[in-house]
């Protein structure tokens, strides 16, 4: 296993990436009742991801992916905004109609490609392992700008600006953990801690509980050569469910 720890760490420290933004940004999901947004977004900024490789823009510069990526994301983003006010009550349902369309937009692009499952793969699943240390530095600066604005403008994220902030953080995400696990990040830890008192203590403890899985899952899929992002997402699960039942257990003997 020592010699794994090369590969382990880097993976570790993109989780640990990931999940700054993505616990406080899945409360502000939970409490306005946008629950499959991030499936949404993540699918668009995956979806600039492989129109970036079948136009082979990688050739030009590097980051070009990233970018494109950020733009479609950004642009999701800002129709949802748009959108908010106008089809409040018929908003979730946009944005369902936005992950299937995003999602099979990629099977069409790549329809030709004899290389293209295996791309689809990657958005979807993943590449946690395959995280180094240049690409952490970049999407580090990402994660503190976003981080920066979510706590020293924390009312940014009751107003539209909520979505493009969200489009940045999610397509950073994707391009790190892929899809499934961005939207298991965002989601199960902070469901599971979402009737405990808002604050600092709530946050702290998801922050762990997100850790913890993150560790774990990374720990397993090494041990037993498992898919990483998979494993991830099952950890993810079953520590948020754990303490859920934990939670309610001691609530009731309360």
């Amino acid at each position: 296993m020592a010699d794994l720890l090369p590969i382990l760490i880097p993976a570790l420290v993109a989780g640990l990436l990931v999940v700054s933004t993505h616990v406080p940004l899945g409360y502000q999901v939970l409490r306005r009742g946008i629950i499959f947004i991030d499936l949404a977004i993540a699918q668009v900024a995956a979806l600039g991801i492989v129109v970036a490789h079948q136009l082979h823009l990688m050739h030009t510069f590097h980051g070009v992916e990233y970018l494109l990526s950020v733009v479609f994301a950004m642009f999701a983003g800002l129709v949802l905004a748009l959108l908010e006010k106008r089809l409040k009550q018929e908003l979730e349902a946009v944005i369902g109609c936005i992950y299937v369309l995003a999602a099979t937009a990629g099977l069409l692009v790549l329809a030709h490609d004899p290389h293209g499952g295996e791309l689809l793969k990657q958005t979807l699943s993943g590449s946690i392992l395959w995280a180094t240390w240049d690409m952490l530095v970049w999407h580090g600066v990402v994660v503190a700008g976003v981080l920066v604005l979510l706590w020293w403008k924390r009312s940014l994220l009751n107003g539209i600006w909520f979505y493009p902030i969200f489009a940045i953080a999610i397509t950073s995400a994707v391009d790190l953990v892929g899809v499934y696990l961005v939207f298991a990040s965002l989601i199960m830890v902070p469901l599971a801690t979402n009737r405990l008192p808002s604050g600092a203590k709530r946050l702290a403890t998801a922050y762990g509980l997100s850790i913890l899985a993150y560790a774990a899952g990374l720990l397993i899929s090494a041990w037993w050569d498992l898919p990483s992002g998979a494993t991830l997402v099952w950890c993810l699960a079953v520590v948020a469910l754990a303490f859920a039942l934990l939670a309610q257990r001691k609530a009731t003997m309360a």
